[in-house]
């Protein structure tokens, strides 16, 4: 089963750090707190030789260094480059060897760097191509209490999400107005929008003329201070500003000056300090909200979770044409979730009136079959996965409803344990996605990583223009997800292939970003579809997402533009247009439908 929710990230840790060794100089605190903040830690080795020195003068102190190195990577759980680099000019060496190594962070200890490197320092840090850390001990094992002081600027948002990385113990963001109320809070604006949504953090804003001081003063009540360091030197300060430097030489707590490789301008627009703070809480999503499927493989603790929960579950299967694999997906699933563990209470197969033996086959293996056009009649007939979709809530009765597809060749049980899992251990949870590596199965042959070209070149960059809040989604359009049925009845259905972005934004506008999870099904073997349904799949989708954005802001787009599409056709080497309409309508809440509230006992919202 997955970790406790306390001990799971809030925050995505970086990738990779990097911590320069010096020779003669012990720096474990940058060792200590690069692994704090990454999962990949490379120990670099530095031998500096003054410019008076010839560089083979540092061999002996080069193979010391390397024996040092290997010590540090069996006691630091790092690992150190066998390279290391006698140099006079460290710190541009340091920076080739970043440019090398692409890290996320490099980690320095100050003063010991500083100290070691010599000169030069204003330099690198004005060009430095990775985020970077200055450090000063004492660093506190365990969760730390964390002071982020803000007052906006360019290296703020590092400062925070670094914060938040640590997974810390309490995390109180000190916003420093100036009393002269000058343009430097204006920076701060972005990070107002998000403050309030991330439960992790509290907020104290003090007025003051002396930052430092204010700093030092709240730096006793805290293990770990981070704060950003600013972008001039000033007299003999070595790039990090007199804040920093200030706190770096005297307070009682541990310190971390952070500078942000690509910063923003000093006084961002609205927009771009939005668009800076909403990142931040995509990636703090990301980090809680991802799961594995393996996460949820013991199936005997999602039934004793089930069970607690008075829950049941219901499978519906959308259909079209599908007999060559409709057999091996009700087989697989039905034996390892029905009869073995009692995880499904029902599987429905929802066809969409197939014209081969996709119907025959599911109901000789004993699953409901229910043809979508025939339900509900009285409200007419629509084509469309969609419309399966809306109508499987008439026929299933389970408080979660899962969708998976019926032409999945590698068909697994973890492709609905998956998508339940999060339902079941998280009742804040309303809705989950399934996502997976999609290679192509075109006649024998597989193409790794030939699907989702509708999700990369229409459905996502669509979420990023008009709801970066669902940027962080990596599949939005896979058909393999689950919801609640107290949430699922409320929404409207788009018939056709707009039912998946459409049902994803509506859960996001009623509970927020927070109530979607998505899970890794691993991998997903599927059939080649020809590009011009493609094409038509990305029509509909574009027109569910102008629909909804219509909805947020009250106006009307979709009334006055062209719903058919003209398609290019070749024969006889000619090429000449065909018009075929595209038209994605919406089905209401399936809670507004009579039929169903008398089925259900609902009350209509």
């Amino acid at each position: 089963m997955t970790e406790p929710a306390s001990r799971r990230p809030v925050f995505p840790a970086l990738r990779r750090a990097i911590v320069p060794v010096v020779f003669g100089c012990d720096s474990p605190l940058a060792a200590h707190a690069a692994r704090a903040l990454a999962p990949d830690v490379v120990l670099l080795g530095f031998v500096p030789v003054s410019p008076q020195e010839v560089l083979s003068a540092g061999a002996t102190r080069a193979r010391e260094l390397r024996r040092t190195l290997r010590r540090l990577a069996e006691d630091e759980t790092a690992h150190a480059r066998t390279h290391v680099r006698v140099t006079s000019v460290p710190w541009t060496d340091l920076h080739q060897a970043l440019l090398d190594e692409e890290p996320d962070l490099a980690v320095l200890e100050w003063p010991v760097h500083v100290d070691a490197f010599g000169p030069g320092m204003e330099l690198f840090l004005g060009r430095i191509p990775c985020d970077a850390a200055l450090v000063r001990g004492p660093w506190k094992d365990g969760p730390p209490r964390v002071l982020v002081p803000l007052r906006g600027g360019p290296h703020a948002d590092l400062a925070l999400r670094l914060g938040l990385s640590l997974n810390p113990a309490e995390l109180l963001v000190l916003h420093l107005q100036s009393r002269s109320g000058d343009r430097q809070d204006a920076p701060f604006r972005g990070l107002q929008q998000i403050l309030p949504r991330l439960p992790e953090v509290h907020l104290r804003v003090e007025a003051t003329d002396d930052p430092a001081e204010t700093i030092l003063a709240a730096a006793r009540d805290f293990d770990l201070v981070i704060l950003g360091t600013t972008a001039r030197t000033h007299e003999n300060q070595v790039g990090v500003g007199p804040v920093a430097t200030r706190l770096l030489n005297e307070s009682p707590s541990a310190v971390m000056a952070v500078r942000a490789h690509r910063w923003a301008p000093a006084f961002p627009s609205d927009e771009i300090a939005g668009a800076r703070a909403i990142s931040i809480l995509v990636d703090k999503w990301f980090a809680e909200n991802t799961f594995q499927a393996d996460e949820f493989a013991e199936l005997d603790k999602l039934i004793e979770l089930k069970e607690r929960q008075g829950l049941t579950i219901s499978l519906a299967m959308p259909a079209l044409n599908e007999e060559a694999t409709v057999a091996r997906v009700i087989r697989i699933l039905r034996r390892a979730l029905m009869q073995q563990v009692p995880l499904l209470d029902e599987m429905v197969l929802i066809d969409s009136r197939s014209t081969d033996r996709t119907r025959e086959i599911a109901e000789r293996l004993g699953v409901p079959v229910f043809v979508h056009q025939e339900l509900l009649p009285e409200l007419g007939e629509r084509s469309g996965k969609g419309e399966a979709l809306w109508k499987s809530l008439l026929v299933t009765r389970g408080d979660i409803l899962a969708w998976v597809d019926t032409d999945i060749v590698n068909m697994h049980p973890r492709f609905i344990y998956g998508i339940v899992g999060p339902l079941l251990q998280d009742p804040g949870v309303q809705f989950v996605k399934g996502f997976y590596q999609r290679p192509l199965k075109v006649g024998d042959q597989i193409q790794a990583g030939g699907g989702g070209r509708v999700t990369e070149l229409t459905a996502r960059p669509l979420l990023n223009l008009f709801y970066p809040e669902l940027s962080g989604i990596i599949q939005p359009l896979s058909g393999e997800y689950a919801g609640r049925r107290s949430m699922l009845e409320q929404l409207p259905f788009f018939s056709g292939y707009g039912v998946e972005t459409g049902l994803l934004i509506d859960v996001f506008e009623r509970a927020g970003v927070d109530a979607i999870a998505q899970v890794d099904l691993l991998e997903r073997i599927h059939h080649n579809q020809p590009l011009e349904a493609l094409s038509k799949m990305s029509f509909a989708i574009i027109q569910a997402v102008i629909r909804k954005v219509e909805h947020r802001y009250g106006t009307s787009i979709l009334d006055d533009v062209n719903k058919t599409m003209k398609l290019i056709r070749r024969e006889h080497g000619e090429y000449f247009l065909e018009v075929e309409e595209v038209v994605e309508r919406e089905r209401p809440a399936m809670i507004t439908v009579p039929e169903y509230r008398q089925r259900y006992g609902a009350d209509e919202p």
